[in-house]
């Protein structure tokens, strides 16, 4: 590589010579020791050189040298020991009474009927590993409605919001959820796009807020800069969790706290049994009085592949750790008098927060400043070499708050993820779909109603329209001693 003094000798355009880098931008990449990225300016055209010029200009110059800096410092550091979850942070589906139910679903539906919760969806990816290049929520999995994520997402919302008005008497068109989603720079415009033609699935456009999460350079090992093209660093999207710092720099926390919301619902676009915005969660996580929550699932076995909550050292606050990184003894450990694993509270990206907490973790995360590092092949002028992506996950945020509880819900009623193509084993749309298929009979059959079916029962099923019911209810009007053929799907 040319080193940059000897940048701006000549040109590439007939020998005219080639005016220098911006001397004040070159100053400040040296004092952060990236000047490296002017290394090939002489052999750039005129528009390549605005290009780059513009693209570092774009670039937070001191806060990425922080986030690199302290990101590389932290790898390797010991981590505090780790304890199971006390029994007390967690609402376990076996130790719910029937009154706890009916309170916290009617708590919850009187928030969302005065307005104080939001939904937050994080909506960054795209469906690369389904074969589909467009947005993950735009992905159908094959339901008999033909309904994508987004639709599915967008009806339960209209559910809640008729079930909130219902519940308090209130007017229907007085009751209304706002519902932020977070994008990529990969999937901003095609996500927008496909609201605006399916007309927002019957929500207000003014209810949906689209904003993007940042981006930050990829780097080698030593933390240079690496670039793309001769003119572009290469540049990756900061997780899923910056969610937090993209939620302050767009000053979506103050427009929150503007419209009187106080709690926020924040789940990931790729499952298909999501509760969006689920009046018992909510009502729960408002009894509890807690800043954070989550919804966890039992791990199904020691192997599995997810991150579990623990508490990290001696009362410590609760936080989660990724399956790589727990020790395969403490994975296989059971508890003596029950047989159960002693870290066996699953995270599936399903959170609640108070918008408190966010605006006080935001700044926090900030300051700090660490982000994963994840070697990863990335397009360089030298064609894919092994460097570094910065980024943080949602649920770094855990360990910053003072009080948190756990949710447990049963996955077969709502977590279908839905992350690999069909004929992979585990997470595909076909798994997804029998997923919904076969909650949604049990529906039926407990309302009253009746299958028949051209093939196999386990393979097919009825779908339930969000519009018809959230999450069971109501559905014996609709159901009782009526026949249905599967598949198909019931509506109003």
């Amino acid at each position: 590589m040319r080193e940059p003094s000897s940048v701006g000798i000549e040109g590439n355009n007939n020998g005219v010579v080639s005016p220098p880098p911006p001397q004040a931008l070159l100053e400040r990449l040296k004092d952060y020791g990236q000047e490296d990225v002017f290394a090939l300016w002489d052999e750039l055209s005129h528009d390549e050189r605005e290009y780059l010029v513009k693209d570092i200009e774009s670039l937070d110059l001191s806060r990425i040298d922080r986030i690199i800096r302290c990101s590389l410092r932290s790898q390797g550091l010991p981590a505090a020991a780790i304890e199971p979850v006390p029994e007390s942070s967690v609402s376990t589906v076996d130790e719910r009474t029937h009154e706890e139910r009916e309170r916290w679903w009617k708590m919850g539906l009187k928030a969302i009927s005065d307005g104080k919760l939001a939904v937050l969806l994080l909506s960054g990816g795209q469906g690369t590993r389904l074969g589909s290049s467009d947005p993950k929520g735009c992905f159908n999995i094959g339901l008999p409605s033909g309904k994508s994520l987004f639709h599915l997402q967008a009806e339960r919302i209209l559910c809640a919001q008729r079930l909130a008005a219902h519940a308090t008497e209130s007017s229907a068109s007085s009751v209304q959820i706002h519902w932020y989603i977070m994008t990529s720079p990969f999937t901003d415009e095609a996500t927008r796009k496909f609201f605006e033609s399916h007309k927002f699935f019957g929500l207000e456009a003014e209810q949906v807020t689209f904003f993007q999460q940042g981006t930050i350079p990829c780097v080698s090992k030593d933390g240079r800069y690496i670039m793309e093209t001769p003119y572009r660093v290469a540049k990756a999207p900061d997780g899923n969790g910056g969610v937090y710092s993209a939620l302050k720099s767009t000053r979506l926390l103050e427009d929150m706290a503007s419209k009187g919301i106080k709690y926020i619902d924040c789940y990931g676009v790729d499952n298909a049994l999501v509760r969006v915005a689920d009046p018992s969660f909510l009502g729960y996580f408002i009894d509890k009085g807690v800043a954070a929550a989550a919804k966890v699932v039992r791990k199904a076995y020691p192997q599995e592949k997810v991150g579990v909550f623990v508490r990290r050292g001696k009362g410590g606050p609760l936080t989660v750790v990724e399956y790589s990184e727990l020790d395969p003894s403490l994975a296989s450990a059971v508890n003596q008098g029950t047989g159960r694993l002693r870290f066996c509270w699953s995270n599936v990206c399903l959170h609640m927060f108070t918008l408190d907490f966010l605006n006080q973790v935001a700044n926090s995360l900030e300051k700090d400043s660490i982000y994963h590092l994840a070697e990863k092949k990335i397009p360089s002028i030298h064609g894919y070499t092994m460097g570094l992506k910065l980024e943080q996950f949602v649920f770094d945020v855990f360990p910053y708050s003072p009080t948190t509880a756990l949710f447990e819900i049963l996955r077969e009623e709502e977590f279908a993820p839905v992350k690999n193509a069909n004929g992979s084993n585990y997470d595909t749309p076909d798994s997804a779909k029998l997923l919904v298929l076969r909650l949604h009979t049990r529906w039926v059959i407990a309302a009253g109603g009746f299958l028949t079916h051209s093939v196999p029962l386990y393979a097919t099923g009825v779908e339930v329209s969000p519009l018809c019911s959230y999450a069971g209810e109501n559905l014996e009007p609709i159901c009782r001693g009526r026949t249905f053929h599967a598949p198909c799907e019931i509506t109003f």
